[in-house]
């Protein structure tokens, strides 16, 4: 069974074209389709999420495998549209069969397959069809350079307070974090964020990483992070790095240089409980 699994991937590793500027090594590929077949073998239909081995990808090519016309939602084989979870919005842009457009209004993930939710009254296209995809890259990287901006807060607070991340959220170019912080003060703030932002000027390089879950849970920066609360089922672990400051288990899309994230303002401080503190920053 392993030795016909490892046959078939090795096959499609062959098969899959490989690009120098990708953050995915070809072991990281590896681990990616192993995930896949595994799913197959179980009978899951599982959505490719190309977002997951390139953030930059802007457009792609998808096969129709399941429309819900009363929904209004199409399924495909694989997306580059990234759905609303983790804290970060999900993506919007269309996808195009020929001269017609199917707005792409909602994008969300249920169990391994994404749903597109299709805006307009265009008849939806049928099952098996093939389908381009555009993203609404102006949002998309918008998004990337918040979200790796908090990723550089939570690093620079760990590593300069011990105090860990506990929630939060964000939206175009801001957001919020809550922290395991006691007190929280105006100077410690104006602090905090000046060594924000002398981290995203050190143009620290962000890495990719997709992981078995047995590997991952070894590594202490992760387990710190709380990574013993993803549920068993998940057998392969994505991890986002910002070389030499932050290391979380995370599915979301990122910039590869913290110095595109620009600058960040913390705009608010709030405390949420005794030792439950809330930042609020914009990115400029």
């Amino acid at each position: 069974m392993l030795s016909e699994l490892k046959m078939v991937v090795n096959k499609k590793l062959q098969k899959t074209p490989f690009r120098s500027n990708l953050s995915m090594t070809k072991s990281e590929i590896y681990c990616k389709l192993v995930s896949n077949e595994l799913c197959k073998e179980k009978g899951k239909l599982m959505t490719d999420l190309l977002y997951h081995s390139d953030s930059f990808l802007k457009e792609f090519e998808a096969k129709i495998v399941n429309v819900d016309t009363e929904s209004r939602v199409i399924y495909l084989d694989r997306t580059a549209f990234y759905p609303v979870g983790g804290g970060q919005p999900c993506d919007l842009g269309i996808l195009s069969r020929g001269e017609t457009i199917f707005p792409v209004e909602r994008v969300k993930k249920q169990g391994d397959e994404v749903l597109h939710f299709i805006g307009g009254k265009e008849s939806l296209p049928l099952k098996g069809r093939e389908m381009h995809g555009e993203i609404d890259w102006e949002r998309r990287y918008k998004l990337m350079r918040t979200h790796t901006g908090m990723h550089i807060l939570c690093g620079v607070i760990f590593r300069d307070y011990g105090a860990s991340v506990t929630g939060g959220d964000m939206e175009l170019l801001k957001g919020r974090m809550d922290f395991e912080f006691e007190t929280l003060r105006a100077d410690l703030v104006h602090i905090i964020e000046s060594a924000v932002n002398q981290e995203i000027e050190a143009s620290r390089e962000v890495r990719v990483k997709i992981l078995p879950r047995e590997e991952a849970f070894k590594i202490p920066d992760l387990i710190r992070t709380k990574i013993n609360l993803l549920p068993e089922g998940i057998e392969m672990v994505r991890t986002v790095e910002i070389v030499g400051l932050d290391l979380q288990a995370d599915g979301g899309t990122h910039v590869r240089n913290s110095a595109e994230v620009g600058r960040i303002r913390i705009v608010d401080y709030k405390s949420k409980g005794a030792i439950n503190k809330r930042i609020y920053v914009e990115v400029e």
